[in-house]
């Protein structure tokens, strides 16, 4: 299936009939609350298989995958996949190695959080995102508002730092 810029492949609260790989492409993950706020906590990329918390059993979306660029994911029926996970030994194997990758990138993203200088925390996720991006500039993927909520600074600051090296 093919998603092009600003497609949804999933709501929050959907009910995960599906699991999806992604096999090109970037999705950017936001969570609605119950007070308006809206807040992007995570990046899908190439390799992953989502929704994280339903690779062992179902649970509603917690938020909505955006497609940030022409993307192509794989469907894969929640029932067929939970099948095989009862019958096949090995896929337990695959999902322990998929969550690590995701932790891995969770500890970078916290690393990248947790440098220095807002202007070296934002080098560092233009870095990250033009070696997913395909060569498409950050602030052609992602608001101001949502670069902010990655490198945990205000719009008003990215707007600053933008300016000054851009």
């Amino acid at each position: 299936m093919i998603l092009h810029k600003g497609e949804i492949l999933f709501r929050q609260g959907d009910a995960c009939n599906h699991l999806f790989r992604v096999k090109s492409g970037l999705f950017k993950v936001t969570r609605l609350h119950e007070n308006g706020n809206m807040v992007l906590f995570n990046l899908l990329y190439s390799g992953e298989t989502v929704p994280h918390h339903s690779l062992i059993s179902p649970k509603e979306a917690h938020g909505t995958a955006v497609a940030m660029m022409k993307s192509e994911v794989e469907l894969i029926p929640a029932a067929e996949w939970y099948r095989e996970l009862r019958e096949d030994p090995d896929k337990v194997m695959e999902i322990a190695l998929l969550l690590q990758e995701k932790v891995r990138f969770m500890q970078t993203r916290i690393d990248h959080l947790t440098v220095g200088t807002p202007a070296e925390r934002l080098a560092l996720l233009n870095r990250w995102m033009s070696e997913h991006s395909r060569g498409a500039l950050l602030t052609d993927l992602l608001t101001q508002e949502e670069i902010g909520q990655l490198i945990g600074v205000r719009r008003e600051t990215v707007n600053r730092l933008l300016n000054q090296h851009g």
